[in-house]
């Protein structure tokens, strides 16, 4: 896709732009409605059965996702056309999910301003290497990335330090706004467990909010890596990246069926919404539907979505991802050779 064209396809989606109160709020009430209603079930049904109680979290835990991705939206002030709106909302929602809004705010902006760039990524993102920076790594880092690349680590253990620990504490360089509003999502957070685990026992609380919490986040995660690891997905040096490429063919059509789309808030389309952020979840389908360009885009389903898992190196020479048992014949690793051959 040329320049022109390129510059076209931003202009095409712009329309699309602009949140629709009356979209906004009834989302707002199909998916709070049916979270909560299966949580009280949860809570419920713990003195019949916790095989009981699972059906009610597992599904629970699926609205959950729901409500985070409008928190994304409040995130990219795309939820409600009031950007106060989208802020409070935003860090209510983020108690809920366990995120403080203008702390994930800022580095899912940069994620966004930077995403299929080599030289700039590292924000906002999972941990990426590419062969040769492996190969240069020291013995420790090496079997740190290894672990951090597992899926048990990243789908199941990775969750559970990124929401608990990691997102309570401030980046180095926050301003106030973004520092107090840390602080409030956390004596929110601990103000709301503390209340539930008090009214209802602690054992009942964590017997419930346990597999909503454990289930969410691997879904959450798991929607993330494979929206930007599969096959032919773009990354280029700085010199040479472009915003809208990095869009288009580096963030994929998810192509999931249709209840899950609803219930994951359309996050599917994520070319779409790289492409324009401030498109609202519920408009995703229709941008896509409606613009021919974004039909021809990398898609993926349920069953190949599932090759990304053995992809956990970014090879520069070939550009594509391979496995680390890969590695010995990757393209870099051949250059390489060469290289010293003919020294």
């Amino acid at each position: 896709m040329d320049i022109q064209n390129l510059k076209q396809l931003r202009k095409a989606v712009s329309p699309f732009e602009k949140a629709t109160t009356k979209n906004s709020i009834w989302q707002l009430i199909n998916t709070m409605l049916p979270f909560f209603l299966l949580w009280v079930l949860a809570y419920q049904s713990l003195t019949i059965s916790y095989l009981l109680t699972l059906l009610f979290a597992i599904p629970a835990a699926g609205f959950l996702v729901r409500i985070f991705i409008i928190f994304h939206d409040c995130c990219h002030f795309s939820f409600f056309k009031n950007r106060r709106a989208n802020k409070i909302l935003g860090t209510i929602t983020g108690v809920l999910t366990l995120f403080p809004y203008s702390k994930w705010q800022h580095s899912h902006s940069v994620h966004h301003a930077t995403s299929g760039n080599l030289d700039k990524r590292g924000t906002g993102d999972l941990w990426m290497m590419t062969v040769n920076e492996y190969m240069e790594a020291s013995f420790f880092t090496k079997i740190k990335y290894r672990l951090y690349r597992n899926p048990v680590v990243m789908f199941g253990l990775g969750p559970i330090y990124e929401f608990l620990i990691m997102n309570r504490f401030n980046r180095k360089n926050a301003r106030i706004q973004e520092r107090l509003n840390t602080y409030l999502a956390n004596i929110s957070l601990i103000a709301v467990v503390f209340l539930l685990g008090s009214v209802l026992g602690w054992t009942s609380f964590l017997l419930v909010q346990l597999p909503i919490f454990l289930l969410s986040g691997s879904m959450g995660v798991w929607l993330f890596y494979v929206q930007h690891t599969f096959e032919d997905t773009y990354f280029e040096e700085d010199k040479h990246w472009d915003y809208v490429k990095a869009a288009v063919e580096g963030s994929s059509f998810y192509k999931l069926p249709k209840w899950m789309q609803w219930l994951t808030g359309n996050i599917g389309y994520h070319h779409v919404h790289h492409l324009s952020p401030r498109v609202p979840n519920y408009m995703l389908e229709e941008v896509h539907n409606q613009t021919t360009p974004l039909q021809n885009v990398p898609t993926i389903t349920l069953a190949t979505s599932l090759k990304s898992l053995k992809f956990r190196l970014w090879d520069e020479e070939s550009k594509q991802y391979i496995a680390f048992h890969e590695l010995k014949n990757s393209a870099a690793i051949r250059r390489l050779k060469a290289s010293k051959t003919e020294v």
